[in-house]
């Protein structure tokens, strides 16, 4: 029972040689990944089940790097960072997304394609760092209403 309650703490901070959290951390991040992309990919979207998977994951490791090596327990400011510079850098990763999606006809009509799918892989990497924080609750609750969105929501817009 205490080995269970190891793996699910809800610390942030963890050893580097706290293998079985770190492997737990990056599978959940890896899953939460999968399960978006496997929406994405069943939809035949660009950004399908590889992608979230390793965006997930990268997001994951990086915020998972600051937490073996941050000196100071209680400062923040690393993470902050981290999670402010994986933001910011998944951003432009979904820009891409939308700008190969977009029509290259010489129509003076703008046409944005792709959004939902930059949207999604910034999810992905949202929930890969509540993973590797070890935020596993806020990653389940986030990957049951990003799956609502993405399906059931979409769901309702063709009917209506």
């Amino acid at each position: 029972m205490m080995f269970a309650l190891s793996i699910l703490s809800n610390t942030y901070y963890l050893s580097p040689n706290d293998w079985l959290n770190i492997a737990f951390r990056l599978s959940l991040a890896m899953f939460f990944g999968a399960i978006i992309g496997l929406e994405r990919e069943s939809r035949r979207k660009p950004a399908g089940l590889r992608t979230h998977m390793l965006v997930s994951l990268a997001a994951a490791m990086f915020v998972m790097i600051i937490l073996q090596t941050d000196v100071e327990p209680r400062d923040y400011n690393g993470l902050s960072r981290v999670i402010q510079g994986v933001a910011t850098g998944v951003g432009f990763l979904g820009a891409g997304v939308i700008l190969r999606e977009s029509p290259q006809e010489e129509s003076q009509r703008v046409e944005v394609k792709g959004l939902t799918s930059a949207a999604a892989i910034w999810l992905s990497a949202a929930l890969g760092m509540a993973a590797g924080c070890g935020l596993w609750q806020l990653g389940l609750i986030g990957i049951l209403l990003s799956w609502f969105i993405l399906y059931v929501v979409k769901i309702y817009e063709r009917i209506y």
